[in-house]
C-alpha cells in the first residue's frame, strides 16, 4: 500500500515535466548538425542577408510595454478562478475582487501618468 495514496497521477506529471524537456535537449544534441560552417553562424533575417549588427540597443520603452503586459495578463488570470466559483464565494469575495480590480486600475493610471504607455 502506498502512503501516498491519491499522489501517483502527480507523481508521473512531474516525471513526464521533467523528461520532455531533457530528451528535447538530448535529440536536439544528437540530431543537430556538428559543424554548420559561416553560413550557419550568420544573423537570420526571414531569408535575407543581414543588414548591420545583431547587437542592437533597444528602447526601453519596448521593456515598458512588455513588463505591463505581463503584469495585468497575469493578474487577470487570477480572476478567472474567481469567476467561476463566484456564486459559491459569497459577498465578501466579491468585495475582495472589487478591491483587487481596483488596485490594477489604479496601477494601470499611475503607469499612463508616468508617460509608460506612450510610444514615441
Amino acid at each position: 500500500m502506498l502512503v501516498l495514496s491519491g499522489y501517483e497521477y502527480l507523481l508521473v506529471f512531474t516525471i513526464v515535466c521533467i523528461l520532455v524537456p531533457i530528451s528535447g535537449l538530448v535529440l536536439s544534441k544528437f540530431l543537430s548538425p556538428a559543424e554548420t560552417g559561416p553560413a550557419g553562424r550568420t544573423t537570420y533575417e526571414s531569408g535575407c542577408e543581414p543588414v548591420g549588427g545583431a547587437w542592437i540597443q533597444f528602447n526601453i520603452r519596448y521593456y515598458m510595454f512588455a513588463l505591463a503586459f505581463v503584469i495585468f495578463d497575469v493578474e487577470t488570470v487570477f480572476l478567472y478562478p474567481w469567476a467561476v466559483a463566484f456564486s459559491k464565494l459569497g459577498l465578501l469575495a466579491f468585495i475582495e475582487a472589487l478591491i483587487f480590480i481596483a488596485i490594477l486600475i489604479l496601477g494601470l493610471v499611475y503607469a499612463w501618468r508616468k508617460g509608460a504607455l506612450e510610444w514615441s
